[in-house]
């Protein structure tokens, strides 16, 4: 094949999965049995919906104990009140001790005490029943329930976590990268890196998403958050990118490949693999000269793109190089050249 001189992106690729941009867990806060269910599982969901219905009889005969509860403190304190009301002008007149006055005075503070414990109370006991009715958090989608209505729930070891909701618009992909990689992915992001507030109004995205059947994501996607530091263990860092997705075509928990352009190589030539001959560490290209004659020249490589590697010396643009017998050609040797597939074997 003739070599030729283009214009070649470098890319970096990291295997991922994705997950929802907001994960949140339906959690049932209190126990009891199940008595709704009110959506259609894996459909989308509004904030504020109400999802589920545990049943609230329990809850409510609280809010009515509590209830009167605080009519009792009420009255307490209303007597109170009244006790001191009627000591004080005495106690002025030394008609009374100053003893009586002091008890009239902790009588009526020990009862607004328990006037506002028993709110409280009633209070905590109104946010119970609340939390029998459980709603969407924020739109989403909603997966399988957990619980069937008639099940017992809120109570390990019953289902406590009934469901997720998670935002698929934009989905999210969680990748790691090694200490290697890293240093050059965040040379070319590294905006995105430092700040990743500002990472749209710099850059604008960059990031191809490509799923588990070869296709390419429409949209472009950024980096959002990423760990603080190298993990020793695995020596890779976390990082993670959103993507738009309006056709909510991609969902979470599906394996997938991102893709960043690290470099983009002018006036670069790039050859298949398999014209390459590797021996401790020296490389070697069999060039087909004018006359074709054979010549077995040195070559420096550079990285490794889909199949071809780039060639970072050595070899000239619109020199011929030879595809198949590299073990049968010997230098001077002359051929009769046809032309190859540069396309890479399967």
């Amino acid at each position: 094949m003739e070599v030729e001189a283009r214009d070649i992106p470098i890319h970096l690729d990291m295997i991922g999965q994705t997950l929802g941009s907001v994960d949140i867990p339906i959690r049932a806060r209190v126990d009891g049995v199940l008595e709704e269910i009110h959506f259609l599982e894996g459909r989308e969901v509004e904030k504020d919906q109400l999802l589920y219905v545990i049943d609230p009889r329990p809850f409510e005969s609280k809010v009515v104990e509590v209830e009167g509860h605080l009519a009792e403190a009420r009255t307490r304190l209303a007597k109170a009140d009244s006790d001191l009301q009627r000591i004080r002008p005495l106690a002025e007149m030394d008609a009374v001790s100053k003893q009586d006055l002091d008890a009239a005075v902790a009588q009526f503070e020990a009862a607004e005490g328990g006037l506002k414990a028993a709110e409280a109370q009633l209070e905590q006991a109104r946010i119970q029943l609340g939390y029998t009715r459980i709603s969407a958090p924020v739109d989403g989608l909603i997966g399988i329930t957990k619980a069937k209505v008639g099940e017992y729930v809120g109570r390990s070891p019953n289902p406590v976590v009934l469901n997720v909701v998670s935002q698929t618009d934009p989905i999210r992909v969680r990748f790691s990268i090694n200490e290697r990689e890293y240093l050059r992915f965040s040379r070319k992001f590294s905006h995105e890196v430092r700040d990743a507030r500002t990472r749209q109004a710099e850059n604008g995205g960059g990031l191809i998403l490509i799923l588990s059947d070869g296709s390419m994501h429409d949209h472009l996607g950024e980096i959002i958050s990423f760990d603080a530091a190298i993990d020793p263990a695995t020596g890779t860092l976390t990082l993670e990118a959103d993507f738009p997705n309006p056709e909510r075509i991609v969902l979470p928990g599906q394996f997938a490949r991102v893709r960043g352009t690290i470099e983009e190589r002018t006036d670069a030539i790039a050859v298949p693999q398999r014209a390459v001959i590797e021996t401790q560490g020296i490389f070697q290209i069999v060039v087909v000269g004018e006359d074709n004659t054979v010549d077995l020249r040195r070559v420096e490589m550079g990285p490794r793109i889909e199949g071809e590697w780039i060639v970072e010396s050595g070899l000239r643009d619109g020199e011929r190089i030879a595809l198949e017998g590299l073990q049968r050609l010997r230098p001077g040797m002359t051929v009769v050249p046809k032309t190859g597939e540069a396309a890479p074997r399967s």
